[in-house]
């Protein structure tokens, strides 16, 4: 999972008044943060939610803080990025280390309880109505999401689910520290984080612990986006990494517990090395944190139920098999293909063709039928706008809409040299309208509720007329309001595969 899409990391361009620390009083301690007088914000950075899960606690489930203090630390830096991306990361000169469960938190300043606590999102975006946004880190890749006969056994699956889930119970705790109201928690995520934010949703079978009162998933959904695999199919590549770590024959111990001294900078080689190039590691059906498949989790009610956002882009997975190169034609396409790929069961695109279409808008719809159909209010949404200059080709693709919730669409390298570019005056009105939906969602469950002059109203979700708001700068109002009925045979054909193996292989 790619932290960039996470619940999620953010980065924010400031300037900060040192002198004006303003502070916050944990369970554990108190933090001491930085001002920024332009926004009227305040900024707590690199702020620990779990012990560092390094040596002994490495490929085990995340451990609450046991420490606490007198006096004031330091939470005006962001802490280091969790180990996933292997050589590429230091070679970017990041700061990569095993110790990175923090969050960051984000607020207005002058926030109390008798004032009015705000509303609290597990991501983050502001645009003056006023908030407490959250970004979080998580364990990745190998380090998160391990498998194997021994794992499973020691009950270590899925550790960077179960390091958000202990990040969200921090935020319960102790968000009224920050201004936030623990009663009006939102999660958000985008991609990776949006099926993150969707395993939350189904995490032991649907329970509800109170950790939020809403949730937003833009481009993914419960439902798993890559093959549901045994803890038995994983156990050949679990036994490679053992013997890349000369851990095969451990003489104490388990081998887990041989793999937890190796060296984090050898763990990370050996994760990105030909062994792992192509067995990417991602959440699997353990039968305790994700005890079913998110199709037969939604068809029994398991999931919690709180009111959902749900979105995708026009052009969701366009990106992934777009621009092979020496072709100019539409009737070169198919030869340049068969060359590339031929029909040859052992290594032909027969054999591989099941990973290339997305299922994002599939898991949406599924997702959409099932909160609709147990009674729970879901408002589900269509991006399609041509906006990014380097990639319009692609269409209206992941990550597109994001620009718009966070105000960053006059950049003049993100328009599409299109016609559309001329219509750049109408990229900040829909910037404005769309964050003011997912705010008023934030703020009051509903996304219609900071009203602006002439928009439609974002109709809920029904099984009877199932109805999703598309926002298109050609609309006359920015939007509309259309049926949710795109490519109904291609959906429905990927929502019954969903229902035995969720991401056919």
């Amino acid at each position: 999972m790619r932290g960039l899409y996470t619940f999620g990391l953010a980065s924010l361009a400031i300037t900060a008044e040192a002198f004006n620390h303003p502070t916050a009083e944990t369970r554990n301690g108190t933090y001491y943060g930085i001002h920024q007088s332009k926004w009227h914000q305040d900024y707590f950075f690199g702020i620990p939610y779990a012990q560092p899960p390094v040596d002994e606690l490495r490929f085990r489930p995340p451990h609450s803080l046991n420490t606490s203090w007198t006096g004031e630390r330091n939470a005006t830096e962001m802490g280091p990025m969790c180990y996933g991306y292997g050589p590429t990361q230091m070679a970017n000169g990041e700061h990569v280390s095993e110790d990175c469960l923090t969050l960051n938190v984000v607020g207005a300043s002058n926030v109390s309880s008798s004032k009015g606590l705000l509303p609290v999102v597990v991501w983050g975006v502001q645009n003056g109505q006023g908030f407490v946004g959250v970004t979080l880190n998580y364990r990745l890749s190998y380090l998160g999401f391990l498998y194997g006969e021994e794992v499973a056994r020691e009950g270590a699956t899925n550790l960077g689910l179960r390091d958000q889930r202990l990040a969200l119970q921090w935020v319960q705790e102790n968000n009224a520290a920050f201004g936030g109201d623990p009663t009006k928690i939102t999660i958000w995520g985008q991609e990776a984080g949006a099926f993150s934010v969707g395993l939350q949703l189904l995490a032991y079978g649907g329970r509800d612990d109170g950790l939020f009162r809403a949730a937003i998933a833009q481009s993914g959904s419960p439902m798993l986006m890559w093959p549901s695999v045994s803890a038995t199919d994983w156990q050949p590549l679990y036994e490679a990494f053992l013997n890349a770590t000369n851990c095969t024959d451990a003489v104490s111990g388990t081998t887990l517990d041989c793999l937890r001294r190796v060296p984090a900078a050898t763990l990370s080689d050996v994760f990105s090395s030909d062994l792992t190039t192509f067995n990417r590691p991602n959440p699997v059906v353990d039968g305790d944190f994700i005890p079913k498949l998110g199709s037969s989790a939604l068809e029994a009610g398991d999931f919690v139920k709180v009111p959902l956002l749900l979105g995708t882009t026009q052009d969701e997975g366009t990106w992934s098999y777009y621009g092979v190169e020496g072709i100019n034609t539409t009737a070169e396409f198919p030869s340049k293909i068969a060359q590339l790929y031929p029909d040859d069961p052992a290594q032909g695109i027969l054999s591989t063709l099941d990973d290339r279409p997305g299922n994002e808008r599939a898991g949406r719809r599924m997702a959409s039928q099932a909160w609709a159909k147990h009674g729970v209010d879901v408002y589900t949404n269509v991006y399609d706008v041509l906006f990014h200059a380097k990639w319009w080709q692609y269409g209206a693709q992941e990550q597109d809409d994001i620009a718009f919730l966070f105000h960053n669409v006059t950049l003049s390298e993100s328009l599409s040299p299109t016609d559309q570019a001329d219509q750049k005056k109408t990229f900040e009105p829909l910037s404005y309208l769309m964050t003011s939906m997912w705010v008023s969602f934030i703020s009051t469950l509903h996304p219609n509720h900071i009203s602006i002059n002439g928009t439609k109203t974002w109709p809920k979700y029904s099984l009877v007329e199932p109805k999703a708001l598309v926002f298109d700068v050609n609309a006359t109002e920015l939007c509309r309001v259309e049926s949710d009925t795109y490519r109904s045979a291609a959906i429905s054909h990927w929502m019954e595969l969903f229902q035995t193996s969720e991401y056919p292989r």
